[in-house]
């Protein structure tokens, strides 16, 4: 993939024309290479684009010009890629919607929230359309912002039907007690925390199985974390949360958390500041257990303190 590079040079004193320049390439989305040089991803809409921006450079007295460049390796044009990033735009925006979603109580009807959503929209939309490689942490934030749609649509209009990506039904947790729960073998980060949500919270009885291959799940069996399984995962919930959100769980804050973190490790998205952490920690425990069972009740520890962490900070 090429880019194209502007390189734009302002005489000291031309503040004026410095901060013209600086607005234009921030409104359209520019990766900062280093002070001064400024990158698009290579289209004939970029093109004109930084030409415009190159004009006002030289009305301001300085001198714009636009070259072509690409990686030399895999490497550096990821690095490239990299620098487009938008995943703290979106963390902010995700934050503040959850931060409406959870004053809803103190907002008459609902309509004081679909007031204060709109700049929300407003803005996620505007961050779209300068995002060039979207990813996982786009795709949550619209998930985040169609379930608060949702969510005041329903109080201000109840008998109004809602369009989701995926419906999840609520689910009974008596009629999921004592059963044999499957998985594929060697689980990591969505299949561990699943089994500890099993076990804690939806059937304290569970038998867990650990398959070499989805196929060897018997139909008597609950499945999760593999196509076609009981439990999977739904539009842009992991398995983590779609079992919360299955069982009623996701009311609860600190599993709520829970659940962005196990889905910052399994597929990437908006970020978790103690993921790293916790992400080293397991792959710790993976690489030193190499029976299933033993790293599971391991891993179980882990998720209990962190529970528990989470439970404080909410409280």
């Amino acid at each position: 993939m090429s880019f194209l590079a502007l390189f734009v040079s302002l005489p000291t004193k031309a503040s004026t024309g410095r901060m013209r320049v600086w607005r234009s390439v921030k409104a359209l989305g520019c990766a900062t290479l280093r002070d001064g040089v400024y990158l698009l991803p290579d289209s004939a809409d970029s093109a004109a684009a930084l030409d415009e921006v190159a004009t006002q450079a030289l009305e301001a007295g300085g001198s714009g010009e636009i070259y072509r460049l690409s990686g030399c390796d895999e490497a550096q044009e990821a690095a490239l890629r990299a620098l487009f990033d938008r995943g703290e735009e979106y963390a902010a925006i995700a934050e503040e919607i959850k931060e409406l979603g959870r004053s809803l109580t103190s907002l008459d009807g609902g309509g004081g929230g679909a007031r204060k959503l709109q700049p929300l929209v407003r803005r996620f939309e505007q961050l779209v359309r300068i995002d060039f490689f979207p990813g996982e942490t786009q795709r949550q934030t619209l998930s985040l912002l169609d379930a608060l749609r949702d969510t005041l649509t329903r109080r201000l209009s109840p008998d109004e039907p809602t369009t989701r990506h995926a419906d999840i039904p609520r689910l009974n947790l008596a009629d999921y007690q004592g059963r044999t729960w499957a998985t594929r073998a060697r689980p990591w980060v969505d299949r561990l925390a699943s089994a500890w949500l099993i076990r804690r919270f939806i059937d304290p009885d569970a038998r867990i199985v650990w398959l070499a291959s989805p196929a060897d799940c018997a139909a008597d069996w609950l499945g999760f974390d593999f196509d076609g399984g009981a439990f999977s995962q739904v539009g842009a919930k992991v398995t983590f949360e779609t079992l919360l959100a299955s069982f009623g769980l996701d009311s609860f804050p600190a599993l709520g958390r829970m659940g962005e973190l196990v889905h910052c490790l399994d597929v990437g998205g908006l970020p978790v500041a103690e993921a790293l952490g916790i992400e080293s920690l397991l792959a710790g425990l993976r690489a030193s257990e190499p029976d299933d069972d033993a790293l599971l009740a391991r891993a179980c520890e882990v998720f209990d303190w962190l529970l528990k962490s989470y439970e404080d900070k909410t409280t």
